[in-house]
């Protein structure tokens, strides 16, 4: 990462990567710290050495935690995640600021939510639950399927993003430090929300599965895990003032082309 700071000058650095997953987090949290903390902090000195000229980053919305005011806005506190990984992309958001702050890297800051679509991750529920209706397995379906999210497709993250890059954030002029809005900042710093804005249970979702495999799922209904929020609904208001852009993809849109995906992709 250093040699390529050192080679390479970057109008715009897209950072992307991390250790994701909610669950994982719980059992393997060396990981999170190594590649979420550790590796970021990698990112930002690359971008202070460099001189880069926008940073634009991955947060998520699992940094909402035990927020429970609907629709999640990023003028909201997000001091309370709840799990190991919403804690290391606050952090992220934390030191993406100190860095905007310190050395004037303009910083704009994302918060997905529940990206889904072909070549999605293999461990996200509808990659699992298409699995498991496919060969007959029976399905874990957590807090008995009445947990509602802000499902948003990967084309519409990727249009987002995009849009986003062009945009450099400036100082706020109307930051207060006494009233400190957690969105903007004094120093060139930006967070915003990047969702669907239409919350779906994840029965409905099965529902949609199972009408386009053709098959009947088995399924397991439990409770909550640790770490689990019981909804999510993004706010992206803001998104759409300053890109002309908010998430439309309808959930049986990108379901449909996530299931032609996953048919040819495994010859199903």
């Amino acid at each position: 990462m250093a040699r390529l700071f050192r080679e390479r000058r970057f109008d715009v650095v897209v950072n992307l990567a991390a250790q994701v997953g909610v669950r994982h987090s719980l059992v393997d949290p060396d990981a999170y710290v190594d590649s979420n903390l550790t590796g970021f902090a990698n990112v930002l000195e690359g971008c202070r050495r460099s001189g880069a000229g926008h940073l634009v980053f991955a947060s998520s919305s699992s940094i909402y935690g035990a927020n429970t005011q609907m629709p999640f806005s990023t003028y909201q506190n997000t001091d309370h995640p709840v799990s190991l990984y919403a804690a290391t992309k606050k952090a992220n958001e934390l030191m993406a600021h100190a860095y905007a702050h310190l050395y004037g890297i303009p910083s704009t800051g994302l918060r997905f939510f529940t990206v889904y679509g072909p070549w999605g991750r293999p461990d996200m529920a509808l990659h699992l639950f298409t699995r498991a209706i496919v060969v007959g397995e029976s399905i874990p379906v957590f807090n008995f399927g009445r947990m509602r999210r802000d499902f948003t497709y990967v084309d519409d993250v990727v249009e987002g993003i995009v849009r986003v890059m062009a945009r450099i954030p400036q100082p706020s002029p109307h930051w207060e430090s006494a009233h400190p809005d957690p969105a903007t900042s004094s120093a060139p710093y930006r967070i915003y929300n990047l969702g669907n804005s239409n919350p779906v249970e994840l029965t409905a979702l099965l529902d949609l599965l199972q009408a386009k495999l053709g098959r009947k799922a088995k399924l397991e209904l439990l409770p909550p895990q640790p770490g689990d929020v019981p909804a999510t609904y993004a706010d992206v208001d803001d998104l759409a003032r300053d890109v002309g852009f908010r998430p439309y993809t309808p959930l049986e849109v990108g379901v449909g082309r996530f299931v032609d995906w996953y048919r040819a992709y495994y010859r199903v």
